[in-house]
């Protein structure tokens, strides 16, 4: 249901990449997204009254970031569609199925931004393109920039969250059945919420 929201594992994967500038760190860096320490999520609503919230467990990715220069940044981030898990397997399935992401045909979303604007202290817009199903459709992220720390080995990290919502249907998505009432078993607007965490790149 979801480009929304890292590159290849070796497996098939969605690529989101993000790029922020701190303007406290003052520092340009390129960044590797560590999914051990992330998340990329999706809610949609079922019958109209309740939420199915679910995940993909393999991503990948990466971003550059100049807090001298934001503008600059670049981000690309690959999501392996069969990954998708909302904890219920026949679920599951049915995702993985032409109906929605159609993974054996289509193993990968991805996202490449195109774009960042500072809206607030730390608050960023950050525009970019979804591929999904063979459609690539604009798409506008709402990302707060957690902070950047080093970790017991030394290493700098950068976190951040962002959030946006999608048409499914924008993207060929289109499975679902009406009910008595006129309403949807599934709706078509899909809530993405992302949690990175990243390191950065070693030079040699």
């Amino acid at each position: 249901m979801v480009r929304s929201l890292a590159t290849a594992l070796g497996t098939p994967v969605l690529t989101l990449g993000l790029a922020l500038g701190s303007a406290s760190s003052g520092l340009a860096a390129d960044y590797t997204i560590d999914s051990n320490h992330s998340k990329i999520l999706f809610k949609v609503r079922h019958l109209g009254i309740s939420s199915v919230t679910g995940r993909f467990e393999k991503f990948s990715g990466g971003f550059s970031f100049d807090s001298a220069n934001p503008a600059a940044f670049k981000a690309d981030v690959t999501i392996d569609t069969a990954s998708v898990n909302t904890d219920v397997a026949d679920r599951d399935n049915h995702l993985r199925s032409p109906d929605f992401f159609d993974a054996t045909t289509n193993p990968q979303m991805t996202f490449v931004a195109t774009g960042i604007k500072e809206v607030a202290k730390n608050k960023y817009e950050v525009s970019g393109n979804l591929t999904m199903r063979g459609a690539t459709k604009p798409v506008v992220l709402q990302a707060e920039l957690g902070g950047i720390a080093k970790d017991q080995r030394g290493n700098q990290r950068i976190a951040f969250t962002a959030s946006g919502t999608i048409n499914r249907k924008d993207f060929g998505v289109s499975w679902s059945r009406v009910l008595d009432g006129g309403g949807l078993v599934v709706s078509d607007e899909v809530q993405l919420m992302i949690e990175i965490e990243a390191v950065e790149k070693k030079t040699s």
